[in-house]
C-alpha cells in the first residue's frame, strides 16, 4: 500500500511538473477589422486601431506574446469554440445571450450606441445628446421609443448581422421598419451613402468617424445615444470558458490599466475621449 501511494505522488508529481511547462506564453487573438476606430486594416495590411492597442497593452502585463488575426464578425465566436484562436478582442459588448456560450473578461470600455439616418429623407429634429438606458424601461422610456417608432416607420434601417444593434432594431422597430443586416460595416456605409438604406443603429464612435468623412456628410445622428439593455454593462475579452486562468490574468491587467490610466490614454488616442471603465479608479 505505501509503494502505491509513493508511485500515486510521484505520478501526481510528474503531472504538475509538465502542466507547468505547458503553461502559454503566446495566444492569438481575433478582431474583425472593419471597425474604424476600434479595429481595422491599414495601408500596409495591418490590424490597427483601440482594440489592438488594448490587446497589446493586455498582452504585456500579463507577459504573453500576442498575435493578432482578422475574423468576420458572423464567424468570430465560433471560430474561438473550435480554438482557430485564443480570445476575440473586438469591441464585443458583455451580453447574456453571448456568456451562455462564451465567457468574458471584465469590460475594458463602455460606449454608447445611435441610430444615424440620411439627412435627405426629412425627419424632424431630435435630441441628439440625450441618453437613453434601455435596461429597465420605464413610461418616460417607453415615450422616448413610441416616439422613434413614428419617425422610423416604413424606413430601412441597416445593421451588423449578429450585432447587438440587429438585436435591438428587430425588438424595437421591427415591425414597423425594413431591417437589412450586413455582413461588415463597410458595406453597411456603402448601402447608406448610395441611399439603398434610409439608416442603421450602431457603435456611437464609429458613426462619428464616418460622418466626420466626405462620404458621411450626408448622414447624421438621430434620437439619443443608447445604452444598456441587451448590450449589456460594456465592452469584453471573449474567452472560452474553460480558459480560467487567461480569464483572470486578463481581469487583473484590465483593472491596473484602468487605474494607472493607461486604457483611458489608449481611449483618448483613437476616440478624443475616455471609454475606460470605472473599475478601479
Amino acid at each position: 500500500m505505501k509503494r502505491h501511494l509513493i508511485f500515486g505522488l510521484a505520478a501526481l508529481l510528474v503531472a504538475a511538473s509538465l502542466a507547468h511547462g505547458q503553461e502559454r506564453t503566446a495566444i492569438t487573438i481575433a478582431s474583425e477589422g472593419a471597425s474604424p476606430p476600434w479595429d481595422f486594416i491599414d495601408g500596409t495590411g495591418a490590424l490597427v486601431g483601440f482594440d489592438i492597442d488594448v490587446g497589446n497593452e493586455l498582452c504585456a502585463r500579463v507577459k504573453m506574446q500576442c498575435t493578432f488575426v482578422a475574423q468576420d464578425w458572423d464567424g468570430i465566436i465560433p471560430g474561438l469554440l473550435v480554438k482557430k484562436y485564443d480570445a476575440i478582442i473586438a469591441g464585443m459588448s458583455i451580453t447574456e445571450k453571448r456568456k451562455k456560450s462564451i465567457a468574458f473578461s471584465k469590460p475594458y470600455a463602455v460606449a454608447p450606441n445611435q441610430i444615424v439616418m440620411r439627412r435627405n429623407i426629412g425627419l424632424p429634429a431630435s435630441d441628439t445628446t440625450a441618453k437613453l438606458n434601455l435596461t429597465d424601461m420605464d413610461t418616460a422610456k417607453k415615450e422616448v421609443i413610441a416616439k422613434l417608432r413614428e419617425s422610423l416607420t416604413g424606413k430601412t434601417l441597416g445593421v451588423l448581422r449578429s450585432s447587438n444593434s440587429e438585436a435591438v432594431v428587430q425588438e424595437l422597430f421591427g415591425d414597423v421598419a425594413e431591417v437589412r443586416s450586413y455582413d461588415s460595416q463597410e458595406n453597411l456605409k456603402l448601402d447608406l451613402t448610395s441611399e439603398r438604406i434610409d439608416g442603421g443603429l450602431g457603435d456611437y464612435l464609429v458613426w462619428k468617424q464616418f460622418l466626420a468623412t466626405p462620404e458621411g456628410k450626408a448622414v447624421d445622428f438621430f434620437g439619443p445615444q443608447l445604452s444598456g439593455g441587451t448590450w449589456g454593462p460594456g465592452v469584453g475579452i471573449g474567452l472560452r470558458k474553460e480558459d480560467t486562468a487567461l480569464i483572470g490574468a486578463f481581469d487583473k491587467a484590465i483593472e491596473a490599466s484602468v487605474k494607472d490610466g493607461t486604457l483611458g490614454k489608449i481611449s483618448l488616442k483613437w476616440f478624443g475621449q475616455d471609454i475606460s471603465p470605472q473599475l478601479a479608479k
